[in-house]
């Protein structure tokens, strides 16, 4: 077992132990955790009300222990929508602000929802955890390697329950398709292929900078990000397509598959990666990031592939988005919809039995939550927990920083660093625009 590999399976499994550290920008207090009994409501608040964040609180909302209490946005016109399906489909009227660290001040709340920008997943969490909260973080954990592992050591010390919007680590069928690659059926697998093909989506307009819509904090949206005037393509959930923000289907498809790349394989780690692509659909659009991508990922015994493309649904095998395990006697290949071994076929005869396709059962979103609730309770670690979150952001981003560069990327996972590339290392760390701090963790 190589010490990548050993170092994270010692993250993943030992119990979280403190490290010295301060934030650099804190909330006016930092509570002591409340401790939740198996009988107990369980208080939640959600911060970011648009898109997956009301898909996340809906799905809270239909365990039984569950209650809402607030409610954050930085668009009152979100807030007020949100409201209105609360009360309408729940009965429910939780207190609103606009403010998250009004929020975080509430003592009653004993877990958060963040589903924000990627942009500001670290502050918030980090601040969250000062909080004394649990955390549920929408993908990925952060938008940098950095905020990653600020994220990670703030866990360890504040002993606080974190688990990201991976939800496809607690779907049954997912599971059992690794389990499937890991009983060695398909042989010797030295090709794995990861893909997200987004047919649906199309051209972003070219729109001019506009003024701030009515019930809008715009400077609270941005946040730790560069100061810009107000384009509607860089709002709500476009923002994935600017590196200020996310960086692209990279880190918002990646990481759910390469997480199930790598699990499958019982690697975690790369040597190095290359990548390669641009704006080739739609070259005159606005969008930052690119439309078509493939990286190259460099392990000892097998090498993995990333692509993607906007504008195009012929993904492999059919499928608009998947993980393929291409052994010597079969490929599986497991989505969204359900999993399937092709066998490898020599000279007329099938080196193996075909498995057909196993299809869905259950939800994978509500058996994520109710993980997360559990382990509320019980203080384990979550099916996707911060160590996890992190270590596959860091795996996405050094894809986006090797295509951002032009350069193939060694990576160093014992010192989470790039090794012998300052320019491209960079790229590691955010620059935070102030009055917002880096935590200091």
């Amino acid at each position: 077992m190589n010490v990548s590999r050993r170092k994270f399976i010692k993250n993943s499994a030992v119990a979280m132990a403190g490290i010295g550290a301060t934030s650099s920008f804190p909330l006016p207090m930092k509570a002591a955790a409340k401790k939740i009994s198996a009988n107990e409501k369980i208080i939640v608040g959600l911060i970011g009300c648009k898109g997956m964040g009301f898909s996340n609180i809906k799905a809270f909302l239909q365990q039984p222990e569950v209650e809402c209490a607030a409610l954050c946005d930085i668009d009152q016109n979100v807030l007020d929508e949100r409201l209105y399906n609360l009360k309408e489909s729940y009965g429910k009227k939780p207190a609103v602000c606009n403010d998250y660290r009004k929020l975080l001040e509430n003592k009653d709340i004993d877990a958060v929802i963040i589903a924000t920008p990627d942009h500001w997943h670290c502050l918030q969490t980090v601040h969250a955890l000062e909080a004394g909260k649990d955390v549920y973080v929408e993908k990925p954990l952060a938008n940098t390697v950095k905020e990653c592992n600020i994220i990670e050591n703030a866990a360890r010390r504040y002993k606080r329950v974190i688990q990201v919007g991976q939800w496809q680590r607690s779907d049954p069928h997912w599971q059992e398709a690794v389990g499937f690659v890991h009983s060695g059926k398909l042989g010797r697998v030295r090709m794995v292929k990861v893909w997200s093909f987004v047919g649906w989506k199309g051209a972003l307009p070219v729109l001019p900078d506009e003024p701030v819509p009515a019930g809008v904090d715009y400077n609270m949206w941005l946040g730790p990000a560069p100061g810009r005037p107000f384009n509607r393509n860089r709002f709500h959930f476009t923002f994935r397509w600017f590196w200020d923000y996310a960086g692209g289907l990279m880190t918002d498809w990646g990481v759910h598959l390469l997480d199930y790349a790598l699990l499958g394989m019982n690697v975690y780690s790369p040597k190095s990666v290359i990548s390669s692509g641009g704006k080739y659909a739609f070259p005159d659009d606005p969008m930052e990031t690119p439309d078509t991508q493939q990286a190259i990922y460099e392990f000892d015994d097998f090498g993995l592939i990333w692509e993607h493309t906007i504008g195009i649904y012929g993904g492999n095998y059919g499928r608009g988005h998947g993980v393929a395990y291409i052994g010597e006697f079969g490929t599986l290949v497991v989505d969204r919809n359900g999993w399937e071994v092709i066998p490898e076929v020599k000279s007329k005869t099938a080196l193996m039995e075909a498995v057909p396709l196993r299809k869905i059962e259950g939800n994978g979103l509500l058996l994520h939550i109710r993980n997360f609730l559990d382990c509320m309770q019980t203080r384990n670690n979550p099916n996707a927990s911060v160590e996890i979150g992190a270590h596959i952001a860091r795996i996405a981003h050094l894809g986006n920083i090797a295509y951002r560069t032009g350069r193939k990327i060694y990576w160093d996972a014992d010192t989470l660093d790039i090794v012998n590339d300052e320019d491209a290392g960079r790229l590691l760390v955010p620059e935070y625009r102030e009055p917002w701090q880096l935590p200091g963790y």
